[in-house]
């Protein structure tokens, strides 16, 4: 029976209710486990994600933040940064074999929880079987804030051993705006020619990014009708460019 007194705290609520009954607070709660800067955990909890500006902003804290800005201590730093992080691989996972990729929604659905907000570049390649269905997911380039190299040939060496028909690329912008540069234009025509060669459809090349994502597909930029990026202006691509609703 419930005591007015003496009310129950996350980890008994938790048991009794689910975890889909807490509050985001009282979830962290439970992953800090006690309070800390002279604060019970429950305030703690309250502080730690005001002062990051939400629970997105808290996510993004490193080891060296949570300890130095937020002073928290290295055990309780260490299991937000876990807790973070298997959510961001969770939602990563590949979905079912059965689960067809039939637009860049399902793509940004897949992966955006992991690496739309990454910190440095990652340039992926999703094999797909002649269903669209992914066969795998494969990291073709790591690299810093502003770029990472890719070069066809590395490229298509893991696409090919899977005897893949088609493929996906992705790639994420860490500075937020999922506009394609320059760069990003040139590369996405080496690797759609080089798959044409190869006998390798390229079906989309998404661009991921904190402010939303742009689709290669959805803006006319593959096939053998692409414009060209030499020689001629930009491509507007407005409706390729989709931008996380502001909440009211």
């Amino acid at each position: 029976m419930f005591d007015a007194q003496h009310p129950i705290g996350p980890r008994e609520r938790l048991a009794l209710e689910g975890a889909a009954a807490l509050s985001e607070i009282e979830l962290l709660a439970i992953v800090l486990g006690t309070g800390a800067r002279g604060l019970p955990v429950l305030e703690l909890a309250r502080r730690l994600v005001h002062e990051s500006g939400g629970l997105r902003g808290l996510a993004r804290r490193g080891l060296g933040e949570l300890r130095a800005e937020l002073g928290l201590g290295p055990s309780k730093a260490a299991r937000l940064l876990a807790a973070f992080e298997l959510g961001r691989r969770q939602a990563a996972e590949p979905p079912a074999r059965r689960a067809r990729l039939g637009s860049s929604q399902d793509v940004v659905g897949w992966l955006g929880p992991r690496y739309a907000e990454a910190e440095v570049e990652h340039f992926l390649a999703v094999p797909m079987d002649a269903r669209h269905r992914p066969m795998g997911l494969f990291e073709i380039g790591k690299g810093g804030m502003t770029s990472c190299a890719v070069s066809p040939a590395d490229v298509y060496r893991r696409i090919l051993r899977e005897a893949a028909p088609a493929v996906i690329f992705v790639h994420n912008h860490p500075s937020g705006a999922p506009d394609p540069s320059p760069d990003d234009l040139a590369l996405t025509d080496r690797l759609t020619l080089a798959g044409d060669l190869l006998g390798v459809q390229v079906l989309d090349h998404v661009i991921l990014a904190r402010e939303g994502h742009f689709s290669f597909l959805d803006a006319g930029l593959l096939g053998t009708n692409r414009p060209s990026h030499h020689g001629g202006p930009r491509p507007t691509a407005s409706a390729a460019l989709t931008r996380p609703r502001r909440r009211a």
